[in-house]
């Protein structure tokens, strides 16, 4: 079986989007600017290179993120690239890369961090009457994923 794992370090663009679908599941968007910097060996210029990447997480980690990061949080993210497509209301097909996020954290290296645990149910299986206290109120909406990205 093929894989796809991915690992990014970036800054978030905007401020995250949390939402939540039609089965009440957490879902957050957020767009990561990673760049890449190196010399020329010609020229000896530094030159850079900046990607965006549209990044996608449900669940608790998704309700984690969104109290946690702000637009120019330095993330860490780890997951998987999947390809969406819908149709335009002209009937044209379109397509979009996204990032799946199974792991989302601070980077270290320019900033620190103050860790919270969630409250986790007995056996530690989280349940959806057990969501953390938000550390800032995000106005909730709800959606499909099967929209035209950002």
């Amino acid at each position: 079986m093929a894989d796809n794992t991915i690992t990014v370090v970036g800054n978030v663009t905007r401020e995250p989007e949390l939402k939540f679908l039609n089965s009440g599941q957490a879902a957050l968007r957020l767009s990561l600017a990673v760049s890449r910097r190196w010399q020329n060996r010609q020229s000896q210029e530094w030159e850079e290179k900046t990607s965006f990447f549209d990044i996608q997480c449900y669940g608790p980690m998704a309700e984690n993120a969104a109290n946690s990061l702000d637009k120019g949080s330095r993330v860490v993210v780890t997951g998987r690239m999947e390809q969406r497509s819908w149709d335009t209301p002209e009937g044209e097909k379109r397509y979009a890369w996204e990032l799946v996020a199974d792991e989302i954290a601070p980077s270290l290296r320019w900033a620190t961090a103050v860790v919270t645990k969630t409250p986790r149910a007995e056996g530690g299986n989280f349940q959806s009457n057990d969501r953390p206290a938000p550390v800032r109120t995000v106005e909730p909406t709800t959606y499909a994923f099967d929209e035209e990205p950002f």
